[in-house]
């Protein structure tokens, strides 16, 4: 046997042996593990199966051991999610931690830094939320007006924030602030990490019309921010954020995503519509549609796979980014209204006041959203056409 081989057989092994059942489930967004200070957890199976994951180092495979992870290569970072998916483990934690904050300290981080934030991400110990669009500041994110006054050996950071994921539940923030009020925008942000709980800082849940929503507004006021807590140097905060943004635009783009439903498409029509006499849907048209939405799903799916290899060989995608979000995010537009044009009126009963998230109806909305969060699929396309194509 090959080194790889008898490290599938190792990983297909211990996985039957320690997942348990219960994490061999379907799973919904209200399944997820977030972990953090205050993370109660669903049952003792998901509570054990993050532990049995996070003392291998497997919550973040690819990092290093002295992180938190098990510093696995490409190919064993494969293989074990090619074990976990073929008898349909659920991932132990998610987390913007793992997501976004974690590959921006490997690469911009002190060694302190990393030692000390790290392994709490990797452990599920803290949850941390995006501190990066603002009322005034979307799109145009480097037009963001928090500022963060110097005052020796601390910022005090005066702003607001809006659709800060998740902040009422975070532990920590990682945060774009204007330390450097008289140079040019993109050059005086610097990237702060800071408490939730300290004194200044207030959020506020936004609803949304899906019911179910994540997204608060985020208030600080005078909030004492210590200058070991920037990460990298002063006025630099641009160049991490952008870095950040291709593993948050990676994240969202992704099939997987926490944000997507999992419904099979072709099941939910044949339930809703029928079959004719060989066992087709019964309607030619919506048939159609969802042939030419699964072909196109099959492209992206292959498109993934390329980037996911780059990603195992070391390399950035960088603007290349913005295409698995423009079409990820489109494609689940796509597929929320094929299920709601299968469904029909029924499909538009839901509980508003109770919706748990992931009601046909509650995913349809939600889906609006995709191709905002994360920069706007109009601003993909412009990346795209710019620092891919080079149209100018």
């Amino acid at each position: 046997m090959t080194d790889l081989q008898e490290f599938r057989a190792a990983i297909r092994a211990w996985l039957e042996e320690n997942c348990p059942e219960e994490m061999r489930q379907p799973m919904s967004e209200a399944d997820v593990c977030w972990g953090g200070r205050n993370w109660e957890f669903h049952s003792d199976a998901q509570r054990i199966w993050l532990e049995r994951m996070a003392a291998r180092g497997w919550t973040v495979p690819t990092w290093p051991k002295d992180c938190g992870g098990a510093g696995l290569s490409g190919d064993q970072d494969r293989i074990l999610k090619e074990e976990m998916t073929r008898i349909s483990a659920r991932p132990p934690l998610q987390s913007f931690g793992i997501w976004m904050l974690g590959p921006a300290l490997l690469a911009f981080g002190t060694e302190a830094q990393k030692q000390h934030y790290l392994p709490q991400i990797a452990r599920g110990e803290v949850r941390w939320c995006q501190g990066y669009s603002e009322p005034g500041a979307g799109s145009d994110l480097a037009s963001l007006q928090t500022k963060g006054v110097d005052c020796g050996d601390h910022f005090e950071v005066s702003g607001q924030k809006i659709w800060t994921s998740y902040a009422d539940k975070a532990d920590w923030i990682f945060c774009l602030v204007r330390t450097e009020p008289e140079a040019p925008k993109h050059k005086g942000i610097s990237f702060l990490l800071f408490d939730m709980t300290s004194e200044g800082v207030t959020t506020k849940p936004i609803q949304l019309i899906s019911g179910s929503s994540p997204f608060c507004e985020t208030f600080f006021d005078n909030v004492k921010v210590p200058k070991a807590q920037i990460v990298g140097e002063r006025g630099t905060g641009w160049t991490i954020a952008k870095y950040l943004l291709t593993h948050e635009r990676e994240m969202i783009g992704a099939t997987d995503s926490a944000l997507f439903g999992s419904d099979d498409l072709v099941e939910v029509a044949r339930e809703a519509l029928g079959v004719d006499e060989q066992e087709r849907l019964d309607d030619p048209i919506l048939r159609g549609r969802i042939a030419d939405f699964l072909i196109d799903e099959i492209a992206f799916d292959a498109e993934l796979a390329r980037a996911k290899s780059w990603i195992r060989a070391g390399q950035q995608l960088g603007a290349e980014s913005a295409t698995l979000k423009y079409t990820g995010t489109e494609l689940n537009k796509r597929r929320q209204e094929l299920i709601m044009a299968a469904g029909g009126l029924a499909a538009l009963e839901w509980d508003f006041a109770n919706a748990a998230g992931d009601e046909k109806a509650s995913l349809w909305l939600r889906s609006k959203g995709n191709s905002i969060e994360g920069g706007t699929s109009e601003v993909m396309l412009s990346i795209l056409s710019k620092a891919v194509l080079e149209l100018g």
